[in-house]
């Protein structure tokens, strides 16, 4: 007798999206502006900061891949396989989330390396990236197991997309609200009253967005059913050592088409991180915004967003899957390039702005439209990989193997993003995090990794199966 694939409905289906949005929440405040805190605020080198930025996403790369193959092996109990992980380190990435903008020892005005900014600093991403590591390699690897249809996945990765919109907006709306007050928003270094602010208020707003994570994360706790792994729960489950953990690794390295999405991870990530240190020094530096201008980029960013999304939908819904990856891929790829047209030194206020939505508001779209294409294709190609390995079994090799997929892949997400923020703290050095035009050739740059992420999705085929 064939068993009814799960799928997620109702409030199940938002219980767990908003987990996801809680913790996303948190870590897009983070990534869109700790640089442009850090840097121009606190007073630390770029380099410095980068590196700091770049160990908090390998650290969250490596804990994946660990948290990823823990929740795989773990013997279901009273909570389930995967829920428990969602509680275990929450209380220090609540706290984690709010120190992160408190920081006790600033940089001096004439000295960058201040080496107890810079102890502060990395160790406090470095809690926050293990914590947070365990409840998203948790939440992630649950995809497969909840949602056994490939429309369904799509249904889930819609509504995510759409929650993961919101916060991009949050996550920029309120530090760009408190921008607004600044007296002189190009010179913010903590001496200053501009700087003041800053210090007064990046708190507040991380205190707050730390208290919606963690009430979002138990949404998720409390709306997932896992009650099927009852059936294996009697089942010995041998225990993986953390060199065994990587040796799992084997598994989802091996298939090809899982290495191609791989690719496409590690790029289109490494261009979005590049997206998020540069858009604020953007709006500061080549369009010299000021007051209430920067609610211009709140006013584009939303509409733009919604936007493509709305199109993308429509998009999928006539055309194949992955061709409608591809098609939001060459698109990146154009307007990068058109972003070089901001190089012309005659171009008036208005044309700026003209060019602005063109450029860096379709950017904004497709950034957050690959965040809708990534979870289903992903889920599909781990469920096809399930199906090869024992089709009978189908709900056990989930299990056994969702984790290290899953943890394999935000491995590439955070090299990515952990590349090109290493790339932009060497290239920000001195002056140039104030030069418009090393900003916006490195908002160009972003093509040339949409150009590798394109070539290795016109490579992958999904089956007819899922």
């Amino acid at each position: 007798m064939s068993v009814k694939p799960r799928e997620l409905h109702g409030w199940k289906l938002f219980g767990y999206n908003m987990g996801y949005f809680g913790i996303f929440l948190n870590n897009l405040l983070i990534s869109v502006f700790i640089f442009q805190y850090y840097v121009y605020t606190i007073n630390l080198d770029p380099i410095l900061t980068s590196i700091g930025v770049s160990l908090n996403l390998i650290i969250t790369a490596v804990s994946s891949i660990i948290f990823g193959v823990m929740t795989d092996n773990k013997k279901p109990g009273r909570f389930g396989k995967r829920r428990p992980f969602l509680l275990y380190g929450m209380p220090v990435w609540f706290l984690s989330n709010i120190l992160i903008w408190i920081v006790p020892w600033k940089c001096p005005m004439d000295n960058s390396f201040y080496f107890p900014t810079v102890v502060y600093f990395w160790i406090i991403l470095g809690i926050n990236a293990i914590t947070g590591a365990s409840m998203l390699s948790a939440h992630v690897s649950m995809l497969p197991e909840q949602s056994q249809t490939h429309k369904n996945r799509e249904k889930v990765s819609s509504w995510g997309t759409i929650l993961v919109i919101i916060a991009s907006i949050l996550a920029m709306l309120l530090p760009l609200m408190v921008q607004s007050i600044l007296p002189d928003p190009q010179n913010v270094g903590w001496w200053t009253l501009s700087g003041e602010i800053l210090l007064l208020y990046m708190p507040i707003i991380g205190l707050g967005f730390a208290l919606f994570g963690i009430s979002s994360v138990m949404m998720t706790f409390f709306s997932v059913d896992e009650s099927f792994h009852q059936i294996h729960s009697n089942e010995k489950i041998k225990r993986t050592s953390i060199l065994d953990t990587f040796r799992m690794m084997k598994i989802p390295a091996r298939d090809k088409k899982y290495r191609k999405f791989l690719t496409i991870q590690f790029s289109n990530y490494s261009s979005s991180k590049i997206l998020s240190i540069l858009v604020i020094p953007f709006l500061t530096f080549v369009l010299q915004f000021q007051f209430s201008e920067f609610f211009i980029y709140i006013i584009i960013s939303i509409s733009c967003k919604f936007s493509w999304f709305y199109i993308s939908q429509k998009i999928v819904a006539k055309k194949e899957f992955v061709k409608s990856f591809s098609w939001f891929i060459i698109l990146s790829i154009i307007v990068c390039m058109l972003d070089l047209f901001f190089l012309i030194p005659s171009l008036t206020f208005s044309s700026k702005i003209i060019l602005f939505i063109a450029t860096i508001g379709t950017l904004l779209g497709t950034v957050y439209i690959f965040g809708f294409f990534a979870p289903p294709l992903s889920a599909a190609l781990i469920y096809e990989a399930a199906l090869e390995i024992n089709q009978n079994e189908l709900d056990k090799t989930l299990a056994k193997i969702s984790g290290s997929y899953s943890g394999l892949s935000a491995f590439a997400v955070a090299i990515g993003q952990a590349f090109a923020s290493l790339m932009m703290g060497f290239i920000l050095v001195g002056s140039n995090k104030e030069n418009p035009i090393i900003i916006i050739l490195g908002i160009a740059s972003m093509a040339i990794f949409y150009i590798i992420s394109l070539i290795s999705m016109k490579r992958i085929e999904l089956k007819p199966l899922v």
